[in-house]
């Protein structure tokens, strides 16, 4: 390859498109007739907050805060790079110049897959100095599809063009085994995936996208594929194509078929050419006819492999989709026609990279899905447009409004992909795992809704730069990374207004999410952590003297006491705007939280109930996902812990991993209990006998997705038969599994603490939501 074969001149940002390159450890390539992605392992240093009860700090005389100090962790990242294989040259000159001598290749090899892994694998070896261990394409398809929906939320999706949403993310099922892969590319290979060893290639058809490409290219003037699907939205098929009504003057109602099937296609020209008059038919017809004809039979020969061997699910990918509306709809119309509606066709938000990432699994570590489970890290996705295309794949709905071709113009995309250190299971006690969606409302689906809060969090921006801000008063580029935080952060929010799919589905709980994300990547890992020590000193300073009250009442009036408690703790939320305002004061402690409650009869008020239960045996093990700090663990969450320890019920007291504005985490509430057992013999007993334990939700959000919590956590709940589960908070009750199942007795409990979100449910501010909702199996069997 010459020097004039490629562009040297292309422009690689260093710090949006290879990120973390000096460090990257291992390289995968899948290369394609048109598209390259690139798969590359790296470390990656953060800053992360710590307190220990080693050293207190004198706060003020006769006050103590625990230390909070920083330190790097190591963490890591799977980077995922697209870009036009043309360019290849280009990019491994890149790679070479700022990798080699600092990346390490295991035995100089590289994995490469893809029909042009034979063609430039000896470009490769000579540009980067490394082997080149060619994989297969299909067994590289599987693992990376297995490992796509094992691990990334709202990665398969469900396309109904003319409804709403147009996008229907599936729920993450915890078996995803078998399914059917149709993988669309020249022609159609149709494969039965059992399990993440297990697969055959049960059919497929030579009739695939190269038919498309080529009979388009035959029977029009289109200059590519891309060109040819353009036309496509564009086309009249009824032109074209002779239609059930055509040959019977209507419905055929004997046999089921409706006017408007497709009886031939391109029937109707077949029919005008043996007329004596001229008869020219429009490109954008028949690439309409074309496409149709085609993803009609894939459908049917897809559906037909799925009857044939019991499957439900079928993922749909290859070159032919990649996100284009046209080809998933034809696609998906054809499916829910064989079907009659039984089966869905499924789509894949990254199937592009399917190959790259399961050539990178090979033989890797990184593939044992018993040791890492990975999250997904929308940080620069958003920053490599394709026209009204997110690099995630999925049209913005503006494009259905002036559908343009797709542009290939901006040459790169990639997404990015955090390792957890322990691999991120369902949450055990689930009633119905695999129709488990965590999030309350869709936002796409209420336009309302989706304005308000998309503005809500762009004017509380501002609140969160001086809070980042004033957390590393000795740090001189704090302010400037405040202001990069805030700037991204506000990309993100008017790319969402513009296309609100293109980050997966879209709620309060992604919204905030994000956020998190964005506050962690400028190294603003818990600017709450000082605030956080404080508010827990100066509760724990009050709760002895509110357990001796408590224990002074009958046990009626003690149980109301403690939900109520429970309640004025969750009252203070640093990420409630509202109530930010009031805390700022510095004037409002928990027996003013206690006077702004709803009084009874509460917005949702399963009291009673519980109360009725408490008279009956007590329950075996409790789990509590435990809010915020402060009153909220202290005053709130430990005493009624301690009620349960008391009634007989182990406790479970379950906090996040990762810090989550002012939430308390799993290492600070460890070091609180030690302070509440000096307080409390109850606790302190407890704790010794491990009556009373404290875990981690594996989690780093003020919402809660019980899709992918802490595997240690799920064997303990396993081992110790838990029958109750407590989610407190506004994010883990309202905005989050306010609907969820679960198969033991459950309570959600918060107070509203958003004015609109309280209208909205048709209450006030401070409206009280207290849902108790017995064992689903306890109900069937009476």
């Amino acid at each position: 390859m010459t020097d004039s074969s490629y562009s040297k001149s292309i422009e690689i940002p260093n710090d949006l498109v290879f990120k973390n390159l000096k460090s990257a450890k291992r390289f995968a390539i899948d290369i394609g007739g048109s598209l390259c992605k690139l798969a590359y392992y790296s470390t990656v240093k953060k800053k992360r907050s710590l307190v220990s009860d080693e050293d207190l700090v004198e706060d003020k005389p006769g006050s103590h805060i625990y230390k909070v100090s920083e330190t790097d962790e190591i963490g890591y990242k799977l980077h995922f790079v697209k870009f036009e294989t043309k360019y290849i040259e280009a990019c491994l000159d890149f790679i070479q110049q700022d990798v080699i001598g600092g990346c390490h290749f295991p035995n100089k090899v590289i994995k490469a897959t893809g029909g042009g892994a034979y063609k430039y694998k000896d470009l490769i070896t000579q540009k980067l100095g490394v082997e080149v261990d060619k994989e297969d394409e299909m067994e590289c398809l599987i693992k990376g599809c297995n490992f796509l929906l094992n691990n990334i939320p709202d990665e398969a999706f469900m396309f109904q063009r003319h409804e709403m949403p147009e996008y229907r993310f599936e729920p993450v099922d915890p078996n995803v085994f078998p399914y059917l892969l149709v993988n669309i590319g020249s022609g159609v290979s149709i494969l039965k995936v059992e399990s993440e060893s297990k697969y055959e290639r049960i059919g497929g058809t030579s009739m695939g996208g190269g038919t498309f490409w080529g009979l388009g290219s035959l029977l029009t003037q289109a200059k590519g594929f891309d060109h040819l699907l353009h036309l496509a939205e564009k086309g009249d098929h009824r032109n074209i194509d002779m239609l059930v009504k055509d040959i019977y003057g209507g419905a055929y109602s004997a046999l089921g078929l409706p006017s408007d099937l497709i009886a031939s296609s391109f029937g109707r020209a077949a029919r005008s050419a043996g007329g004596t008059e001229d008869v020219s038919h429009k490109p954008e017809d028949i690439a309409k006819s074309l496409l149709l004809g085609i993803s009609n039979d894939i459908g049917q020969i897809a559906y037909l492999n799925a009857k044939l061997h019991g499957l439900k699910k079928i993922y749909f990918g290859g070159y032919f989709i990649r996100g284009h509306p046209m080809t998933m709809h034809t696609i998906t119309f054809a499916i829910n026609y064989w079907s009659k509606g039984d089966i869905h066709a499924l789509f894949l938000r990254h199937e592009g990279y399917l190959g790259a990432i399961g050539a990178f699994l090979k033989g890797t570590e990184e593939a044992d899905s018993e040791k890492y489970s990975w999250r997904w890290s929308d940080m620069d996705v958003t920053g490599w447009k394709e026209n009204l295309y997110s690099s995630s794949g999925l049209p913005s709905p503006r494009a259905f409004e002036n559908p343009l071709p797709r542009d290939r113009s901006s040459t790169f995309d990639m997404f990015e992909l955090d390792r957890y250190e322990k691999p991120q299971v369902h949450f055990p006690l689930l009633l119905d795992p695999a129709s488990y969606f965590p999030d309350t409302e869709d936002l796409t689906q209420d336009h309302l809704a989706m304005e308000y809060w998309l503005n809500c969090f762009q004017d509380a921006i501002d609140g969160f730069v001086q809070r980042a801000i004033s957390s590393q008063p000795n740090t001189k580029d704090a302010v400037e990374r405040a202001h990069k935080f805030k700037a991204n952060y506000i990309q993100k929010l008017n790319e969402l207004r513009e296309n609100p799919i293109s980050h997966g589905s879209l709620t309060v709980r992604s919204l905030l999410d994000t956020r998190e994300q964005c506050m962690e990547e400028f190294n603003f890992s818990d600017p709450f952590s000082e605030q956080k020590q404080k508010e827990n000193e100066h509760a724990l300073k009050q709760l002895k003297e509110y357990l001796d009250t408590l224990d002074k009442m009958d046990l009626d009036n003690r149980n109301l006491s403690l939900i109520e408690g429970l309640l004025a703790g969750n009252v203070f939320d640093w990420g409630a705007k509202e109530i930010a305002d009031i805390m700022a004061t510095g004037n409002f402690g928990f027996e003013q939280a206690k006077k702004k409650l709803q009084v009874r009869p509460w917005l949702f008020d399963d009291y009673d109930a519980w109360a009725e239960r408490l008279k009956g045996p007590p329950h075996k093990c409790a789990i509590i996902f435990c809010d915020n700090s402060g009153m909220d663990i202290i005053l709130g969450v430990v005493p009624f812990a301690r009620q349960l320890l008391m009634n007989g019920t182990k406790v479970l007291l379950c906090a996040n991993s990762r810090p989550a504005l002012n939430d308390v985490t799993h290492s600070e509430l460890i070091i609180l209990m030690k302070k509440v057992a000096e307080i409390s013999s109850v606790i302190a007993g407890a704790l010794q006998d491990q009556k009373l334990q404290v875990l981690a939700s594996g989690q780093g959000s003020p919402c809660l997705d019980l899709r992918c919590i802490d595997h240690d956590l799920a064997e303990t709940l396993k081992q110790n038969e838990t029958d109750l589960v407590v989610i407190e908070g506004m994010g883990r009750a309202v905005h989050t599994n306010l609907h969820s199942a679960f198969s033991c007795d459950s309570i959600k409990i918060a107070v509203l603490k958003n004015r609109w979100l309280a209208a909205r449910l048709g209450g006030e501010m401070f409206s009280i939501m207290f849902k108790y909702e017995r064992s689903k199996k306890v109900q069937v069997s009476t």
